[in-house]
């Protein structure tokens, strides 16, 4: 069975206008099928139409009208090279779209190096125009996630640890309904889970 999804995410990321284009670029979809988009990852896994390292993209300069990186950057032993890379590919007048984590546990797929807020990631915007910053998932998210991990931190066993996960992950998943709530209050940036950032690159190029 699979368990209910333990973030509830905000609707007001993706109220924005950038359309997707007639290529789109997936960075880091290992086993997601993403329609529009060439899915590119380090790994062979279903889903990956291309293999390679997002720290040097095999696709030239201004090629992508959107570029999806989510949950990446806190993997990525150079992040800003990344954007780099990510505003070379771009289109004229195309998008990017990054998510990252901020208040989220410790996961290794292969390295995890950082985590980001969203001032940070429009520090990292270049020669792109930030669009739009915010949160993904908030407090109930991170409260979710790490009362889960704490619980299976606790037990010697992985199929006690599997059966940990689910238990919890039923129990508490009602609670993320709480974040539409707090995302609205003025603190809610202090427990936030991931946060985004849209960028444009600008239509006159480079």
């Amino acid at each position: 069975m699979k368990l209910p999804d333990p973030y509830l995410h905000n609707p007001d990321e993706l109220r924005i206008d950038a359309p997707l284009g007639r290529w789109n670029l997936y960075i880091g979809g290992a086993r997601r099928h993403v329609p529009g988009y060439v899915n590119l990852d380090i790994l062979a896994t279903p889903g990956v139409d291309v293999l390679g390292d997002a720290h040097e993209l095999p696709f030239p300069d201004d090629v992508f009208q959107r570029v999806e990186c989510d949950a990446v950057l806190e993997h990525v032993y150079m992040p800003q090279r990344v954007m780099r890379e990510i505003e070379r590919v771009l289109a004229p007048g195309g998008f990017a779209h990054v998510v990252t984590p901020f208040c989220h546990p410790f996961h290794e797929y292969p390295k995890d190096y950082r985590r980001f807020t969203p001032d940070g990631l429009a520090s990292m915007a270049g020669g792109l125009k930030v669009v739009k910053t915010g949160w993904r998932t908030g407090p109930a998210a991170t409260w979710i996630i790490f009362t889960m991990e704490f619980g299976k931190m606790l037990l010697p066993w992985r199929w006690w640890r599997i059966l940990a996960h689910g238990v919890l992950g039923l129990a508490l998943w009602p609670l993320r309904y709480l974040d539409p709530w707090l995302m609205k209050t003025p603190h809610a940036a202090r427990l936030g889970n991931h946060c985004y950032v849209w960028l444009q690159k600008p239509k006159t190029g480079r």
